[in-house]
């Protein structure tokens, strides 16, 4: 029995993407009874847990920050892949890129920034980290937030919270711009700015790290492979699980904008995992390189592709926020300034985050 566990617990992580890809081939032209969705279910969380840890893997290899990138791009293919097709198959589509990744601003920069300043924060008075890497990445969500989640509100082109298709195009290309410019900035100007940091506030070097050996080449290229086979399945299983989930969303008397709320908890669940476990390392860089770096991801790589698909994508998109929303992410915004700007912060400055949090969930369900 010890020994099926030692064997389990080193292989299951190239077992479940496999058994992931198998239930969704055998349930994907089946209409699905309610036993048939809670086993979708259980293997999807299980094929998202292993791709957390290939992803883990694969950014262990090449190292900070390369390693949140690697994260942050993988989870956002998997929100970009359910948005679209969704669009193309469910109800009130015109506002679920828009709910889907606001929802993803507001779960990375106040549930995940929350919950990892109190897990880094928990044994000592204060986390730290680079205040220049941070800002930077603060500065970028909210230029992209506002420049495609803001401004479509205000704009007299069309009626509406839309975009004219020159509006959408400005803003997608403006995204695609400040992505580049971040990810310039994060893995080759200043990359120093991006890593982990000492109590004293200094970059820790590679030597100066306290981890496990690197992996080897051989093994980072199976981690990469079975990272895509866990991508595909999750994506598939959460497009047969949409459907399931639209329902049960109407049943419970929810408004149906919670199930963009829903698919961006399910794809920033790896993000959350990692984030998680590098606060209780005390490497709270790593883990706001994670939850910015999502958020920016999310907006910069997300509208270029619903833009782009919205040429054959039926109806409207609306990308504008309301008035409420708007409120939270400003509030956002200004709490993460001084979140951010000091280097350093107190587990108070989670628990402010985190009930942030709690007010974008409790509004998602009673707008």
């Amino acid at each position: 029995m010890k020994a099926f566990g030692q064997w389990l617990a080193r292989w299951w992580t190239v077992f479940v993407p496999i058994v992931g890809i198998v239930v969704l081939v055998a349930f994907w032209t089946v209409e699905l009874q309610p036993l048939a969705v809670a086993l979708i279910a259980v293997v999807l969380a299980g094929t998202v847990l292993a791709a957390v840890q290939h992803a883990e893997v694969v950014a262990h290899r090449v190292g900070e920050p390369f390693g949140s990138l690697v994260l942050a791009v993988a989870v956002t293919i998997i929100e970009v892949a359910l948005i679209v097709t969704l669009m193309t198959t469910g109800k009130d589509s015109a506002t679920l890129a828009r709910d889907t990744v606001f929802s993803a601003v507001m779960i990375t920069m106040n549930g995940i920034v929350g919950l990892s300043l109190l897990l880094s924060a928990s044994r000592r008075e204060t986390t730290t980290f680079n205040a220049q890497g941070s800002g930077a990445a603060l500065g970028t969500v909210t230029a992209m937030a506002t420049l495609t989640m803001v401004l479509p509100t205000f704009t007299e082109a069309t009626p509406g919270p839309e975009f004219s298709p020159s509006q959408l195009t400005f803003a997608a290309i403006a995204s695609v711009l400040l992505y580049g410019m971040f990810v310039f900035t994060q893995t080759f100007a200043h990359r120093d700015f991006f890593l982990p940091v000492s109590p004293k506030g200094k970059p820790l070097s590679d030597d100066e790290e306290t981890h496990a050996d690197a992996p080897s080449n051989r093994t980072a290229l199976i981690s990469v492979g079975l990272l895509l086979v866990a991508l595909v399945a999750v994506v598939g299983l959460a497009k047969l699980e949409s459907t399931p989930i639209e329902r049960a969303v109407t049943g419970i008397g929810l408004p149906q904008s919670f199930v963009g709320v829903i698919i961006a908890l399910l794809v920033l669940l790896p993000e959350g995992i990692a984030a998680s476990k590098a606060a209780r390392r005390n490497r709270m860089q790593t883990s706001l390189n994670l939850a910015l770096g999502s958020a920016i991801a999310s907006i910069g790589l997300t509208i270029p592709a619903i833009a782009v698909a919205s040429i054959w994508l039926p109806g409207p998109l609306h990308l504008g926020l309301g008035s409420s929303q708007i409120v939270l992410l400003m509030l956002t915004v200004v709490i993460s300034i001084l979140t951010i700007m000091p280097g350093q912060a107190a587990r108070i400055k989670g628990g402010i985050h985190l009930i942030i949090f709690a007010a974008f969930i409790f509004l998602s369900i009673a707008p």
